[in-house]
């Protein structure tokens, strides 16, 4: 790799990375300050849930198109563009004053979950499929964002006020724009490409079999991103603070293993290893479930399924640039779409089961199913059935 070359790939890698991390952290911004929110919207907990899935629901559809942009047009462009959309929705939500339209800045908000299809639509093209596992799994560390946002965001409202939070997460957008104009270049793009060439990545199953699964694994990291607040809140009686500390756990240590996953995917074969992670969740989702009056084995399993989850967005991003050619941001846009729905829906079952049935109990039974209905498609498909996406 030439020098102007190297230097390319390496700052598309970094600011790649870097610009999602301030997306999550507009994305994900909901989270640790939502007991605050629904004190000043007298919010019931299906409300809250509710709010805090809306921002998942557009950021998880739109990656698709946005992905397909990114192969068309180019990453670069269409990054800078989204963080410019981003500011607006952030300017907005301190100025709201009713539900409804608090929910309808959450909607626009969602844009910024977009910023994982262009980020790994960007990166991928600079580097060698051979290192495909590992630089994706580094550029999908953006994803600590939501740490990051648990981390801080409840400090900033309680050191100063709740505008001062989206105050500084516009300057922390604002700088990334200025940085990734001055210093990425743009990636190269295959202008023949018509809709219709990236549309049929919808055409191979395996698309699907892998938004199957991310369903699981991202949609588990989403969904206990933004419920981890409201959970040890509400099981534990946890003050805002610690449990946006153990909101930043979670996301944190899912987010670091991620390229753990990709690295072990370069060597092993991706199905079999994730074969062990779906059986993991389903084992930790039980243990959950049976421990909710219990706050340290709780704490254990939360920790726990997170570690199991991170692995598995790693192992399943490595196989992403192998189904099409050339079409990375369309496939990561259809695996990411369907990942960030299945981070949509848990939160809203989870909160209407509660008020139906007075706990959590439930919500935990299901994702334990979920994960051993993955697991049977993957040993029919791909480890009795011995198809394959990577061959290794």
């Amino acid at each position: 790799m030439q020098k102007a070359s190297k230097f390319n790939a390496v700052m598309a890698l970094t600011m790649g990375t870097l610009a999602m991390v301030g997306c999550f952290m507009a994305w994900s911004s909901f989270a640790p300050l939502a007991g605050q929110i629904a004190k000043t919207f007298s919010l019931s907990v299906s409300q809250r849930t509710l709010l805090l899935a809306t921002p998942v629901l557009l950021g998880s559809i739109m990656r698709i198109p946005v992905g397909i942009l990114s192969d068309r047009y180019g990453g670069k462009k269409v990054y800078i563009i989204l963080m410019i959309f981003v500011l607006i929705p952030l300017f907005l939500v301190p100025r709201v004053h009713s539900f409804g339209m608090l929910l309808f800045v959450a909607l626009l908000l969602g844009m910024s979950g977009t910023s994982f299809a262009v980020g790994i639509s960007y990166v991928s093209v600079w580097f060698p499929p051979e290192r495909q596992g590992l630089v994706l799994g580094i550029a999908s560390l953006g994803n600590i964002g939501n740490a990051v946002a648990a981390l801080t965001l409840p400090r900033i409202a309680a050191r100063w006020n709740f505008t001062s939070v989206y105050n500084f997460l516009i300057g922390v957008l604002v700088v990334l724009i200025v940085l990734f104009a001055v210093l990425c270049k743009e990636m190269p793009v295959d202008k023949s490409k018509t809709l219709k060439d990236s549309l049929s990545v919808a055409k191979d199953a395996n698309t699907w079999y892998l938004s199957l699964f991310y369903a699981l694994t991202f949609g588990l990291f989403m969904s206990f991103s933004n419920l981890t607040p409201t959970l040890l809140g509400g099981l534990f009686k946890m003050n805002a603070v610690d449990a946006g500390l153990w909101a930043a756990v979670f996301s944190g240590f899912c987010t670091i293993v991620r390229p753990v996953g990709g690295v072990l995917s370069d060597h092993f074969r991706p199905m079999a290893l994730l074969q062990w992670v779906l059986i993991g969740i389903a084992i930790f989702a039980v243990e959950m479930g049976l421990t909710l009056s219990t706050m340290m084995l709780f704490l254990i399993g939360l920790v726990l399924i997170g570690l199991t989850a991170g692995l598995g967005n790693g192992i399943i991003f490595k196989m992403v640039p192998y189904v099409s050619k050339g079409n990375t941001g369309a496939v990561t846009g259809f695996v990411g779409a369907i990942g960030g729905l299945g981070g949509y829906f848990p939160p809203i079952l989870l909160g209407t089961l509660k008020q139906a049935t007075g706990s959590y109990t439930w919500g935990f039974w299901l994702l334990a199913l979920f994960a051993v209905v993955c697991w049977y498609v993957l040993w029919q498909k791909f480890i009795r059935g011995g198809s394959f996406i990577v061959k290794s």
